[in-house]
């Protein structure tokens, strides 16, 4: 009796190891999706639709960079404040009266320094990743506010209407940064499972000292690793300073940690060694699709937090479960 249970129960525990954790968040954006179609004519309008998308592109957009670093058995605490930094310097640039090119450029450029000390500390100096994304975190919401002198920067010079029109824009009815997502998502799927270093990437997440005795280029992987975390971060920042038309310096204040459980949420390790681009999208949808769907509900937009917490908590659970089945 008993080996005939245990036969009856190995599908269960082989479909949750062969479908992966993507799939089931996938699944869960269908149903609350569904249901929200059926019961809540506010929820289907394009405008809803048009908003729920492009709201979590910009998570997804940093989510990306950041799925790199913790597959490589890091985190990056410090994407929001790198956020904040790269609108403020994209911003006076532009507002001194620079081209949008030579704005976004400037504003990328710091982002990838960021990216770079950071990796730098991890790689070289073998810093916690915890530690040193943290301070940094600190320095560059600081540098925003230094460099903005706490103003709200709002006139973007003679290429304004294209910021705007970049940041705010659509394509046949897709907001531009949607079309952004996806694009980079589809890259960086590909250079992840068809070449060298997205092989390295998951090697060194899976086990770093096998990966450096294997001749993998350990230190140079985790650099580029950071310096691809905050530039997504920065794209993020470009685009997101184009359709609000203004930026501060509290600018992505809290978006580290939405960044961080869309990744996990998609099924991204917190050890390392696995994760895919898709899974941070479909992550950072559920989160919005959860957060819309309290609010058309009338729900106090202050208990978004504990119903996050608890599909965070859940995304965990379900990657346990699914280990376990893969293990028997």
């Amino acid at each position: 009796m008993l080996a005939e249970a245990g036969q009856q129960r190995l599908p269960w525990r082989w479909s949750l190891a062969a479908l992966g954790q993507p799939f089931w968040i996938t699944l869960a954006v269908f149903i609350i999706g569904v249901v929200m179609w059926i019961i809540s004519p506010p929820f289907r309008t394009y405008d809803n639709l048009y908003n729920d998308s492009r709201n979590f592109a910009f998570i997804a957009i940093m989510g990306i960079g950041e799925m790199l670093v913790i597959i490589t058995g890091g985190v990056d605490l410090s994407v929001g404040s790198v956020m904040g930094l790269v609108g403020i310097v994209t911003g006076l640039v532009l507002q001194a009266g620079y081209s949008l090119w030579l704005g976004a450029l400037a504003g990328l450029a710091v982002a990838g320094l960021c990216g770079f000390i950071n990796g730098w500390a991890v790689a070289r100096l073998k810093l916690s990743p915890f530690v040193i994304t943290l301070g940094m975190l600190s320095v560059a919401r600081s540098q925003a506010l230094v460099l903005s002198n706490n103003k709200m920067i709002y006139q973007f010079g003679p290429d304004e209407k294209m910021f705007v029109a970049i940041g705010g824009g659509s394509l046949l009815g897709i907001p531009s940064v949607v079309i952004v997502m996806v694009l980079l998502g589809a890259l960086l799927s590909l250079v992840l499972s068809y070449t060298a270093w997205g092989r390295h990437v998951y090697a060194i997440g899976g086990n770093e000292q096998a990966a450096q005795l294997t001749g993998v280029p350990v230190e140079a992987v985790k650099i580029s690793v950071y310096m691809i975390s905050s530039l997504t971060a920065g794209i993020a920042a470009i685009l997101l300073v184009g359709w609000l038309g203004a930026v501060t310096n509290a600018l992505g204040a809290g978006y580290e940690l939405r960044v961080i459980a869309s990744t996990v949420i998609g099924g991204t390790d917190l050890m390392g060694g696995l994760g895919t681009p898709y899974g941070v999208i479909v992550g950072s949808a559920l989160i919005e699709v959860v957060r819309n769907a309290l609010l058309l509900a009338g729900i106090d937009p202050y208990w978004q937090g504990t119903f996050v917490g608890v599909v965070i908590a859940f995304a965990v659970l379900l990657e346990r479960v699914r280990h376990r089945s893969s293990d028997r």
